[in-house]
């Protein structure tokens, strides 16, 4: 049995071909200027368009069979893709400002069906900052709350690794393709959550592979947007002025979303971003039962 041929589907993806759909899509990223708001707004503009309607199948079959390749080669032996207009693609996705059409992944997809909050913030984490992290994912894993971040170090691989620990559920949304490991210290990590819980990339495979690191890190920023949409909340645990994670907090506020800050990060006199969040609609989280009160979920976690 071939790769693709494993992926998950269903009725409602019988009539499409997974693979040619995968290999429309990847070649559309290959045109020149493509980005997502350019690939939102040519699928927005047929909304009953696949990938396939805009690219021959032969090219399609010949981009699918590089993008096979490619995954092979660096070890990824089990995959799935979800696709939009099939009964399997979440429609809270389509939340996002440019929706994205296509996205792989790995592990237990019902995962991304669960009630989830997003936990995430800096890289270069404080100590306490690791420890809140930590602690707040516990305790929504204790409240049957599925755990996302986006796999980076400091507080994404703090919130992962302890709702692991604490054995429940994690979804890693990645900013670079399936079979890449980035940062390289959190490989195994990735291999533990793509193979135990779920771990979704919305990168093409083939341009990510086309293009050098500085066109690469546009892609970290898109996948926060994506992981505001896939979770009912996001809790910021600490973040500079200049943060990645503020993408995701932009993202959560327009998506409808809720976006809890803590109080530490209000304390702090070198940063203004969460003033300007709060007056925005965001929630200062005081205590946890700021947070479980907002979700609707005050109840007493069971033991």
């Amino acid at each position: 049995m071939n790769l693709l041929a494993r992926m998950n589907s269903s009725p409602a993806v019988s009539a499409i071909s997974p693979r040619l759909e995968l290999g429309a899509y990847e070649a559309l990223w290959l045109e020149n200027g493509a980005t997502f708001k350019s690939l939102a707004e040519k699928f927005a503009a047929d909304q009953t368009a696949t990938p396939s309607d805009f690219v021959s199948h032969t090219v399609a079959e010949a981009r699918a069979n590089e993008v096979v390749t490619k995954l092979s080669k660096a070890g990824v032996s089990r995959f799935g893709i979800r696709l939009n207009l099939t009964g399997n693609y979440p429609t809270k996705l389509r939340d996002a400002r440019y929706p994205v059409e296509l996205f792989y992944f790995q592990g237990a997809w019902e995962l991304a069906e669960t009630r989830s909050v997003a936990i995430v913030g800096a890289r270069e984490a404080s100590e306490i900052g690791i420890q809140r992290a930590a602690k707040i994912a516990t305790e929504l894993v204790d409240r049957k709350f599925t755990v996302v971040s986006g796999l980076a170090t400091g507080i994404d691989a703090a919130a992962h690794r302890a709702a692991i620990h604490a054995g429940g559920h994690t979804i890693a949304v990645i900013g670079t393709p399936i079979g890449v490991y980035y940062p390289k210290q959190n490989e195994t990590l990735q291999r533990q959550i793509a193979e135990g819980h779920l771990l979704i990339s919305q990168v093409p495979v083939l341009r990510y592979a086309s293009q050098h690191v500085p066109q690469n890190k546009l892609f970290f920023p898109e996948r926060n947007v994506t992981m505001s949409a896939l979770t009912e909340a996001t809790i910021i645990i600490e973040a500079s002025d200049t943060s990645g994670t503020l993408t995701q907090a932009r993202a959560a506020l327009q998506q409808g979303r809720k976006l809890f800050i803590l109080d530490s990060c209000f304390l702090r006199d070198d940063i203004s971003w969460p003033a300007t969040y709060e007056k925005r609609g965001a929630i200062r989280v005081r205590s946890m039962d700021d947070i479980w009160t907002a979700l609707g979920d005050a109840s007493t976690p069971e033991n």
